[in-house]
């Protein structure tokens, strides 16, 4: 029985399937160093980078949430990044060299501006709350960094 169970198991497909969901939102998938090297390059402006892991709990929160925040247009970034913890471990380490010093999280959401991390979402802040407190943290990281002050005149 357990070997029929573990036959029905398939890590890729799980895991492309994760891929997948990220890319249809609209996230440019950063699977090597140099792919990393290149997107950051030419990232002005504000750029959402998303830290995909396998990980049921928190990635079952921060992808729902991340979702919710692009769809309901409540961050509305230039670029959108993700790389693949524990998959793409050369771009995912090269991404988290960007982070500045932000430890390594994933999953994790990292704000950018003009290539510099400003603020980051860890795996601490996503574990065990509903996606809507993410969404909620997200939203307001993104307009302490990324909104205009009100116009006084």
């Amino acid at each position: 029985m357990l070997d029929l169970h573990l036959q029905m198991f398939d890590p890729e497909a799980m895991v492309q399937a994760i891929r997948d969901e990220m890319v249809q939102m609209g996230f440019r998938e950063l699977r090597t160093p140099e792919e990393v090297e290149e997107a950051f390059r030419n990232a002005a402006g504000s750029s959402l980078v998303f830290v995909n892991s396998v990980c049921g709990c928190a990635g079952g929160i921060a992808r729902p949430a991340v979702r919710y925040a692009l769809e309901k247009g409540l961050v509305k970034p230039d670029h959108l990044f993700t790389v693949f913890a524990g998959q793409d471990k050369e771009a995912t380490a090269r991404a988290r060299e960007l982070f500045g010093d932000y430890p390594p999280s994933s999953p994790s959401i990292a704000l950018l501006k003009d290539g510099q991390c400003v603020a980051m979402i860890h795996r601490s802040d996503i574990e065990g709350r509903e996606p809507l407190a993410v969404v909620g943290r997200l939203q307001e990281l993104w307009h302490q960094h990324f909104s205009a002050p009100a116009d006084r005149g």
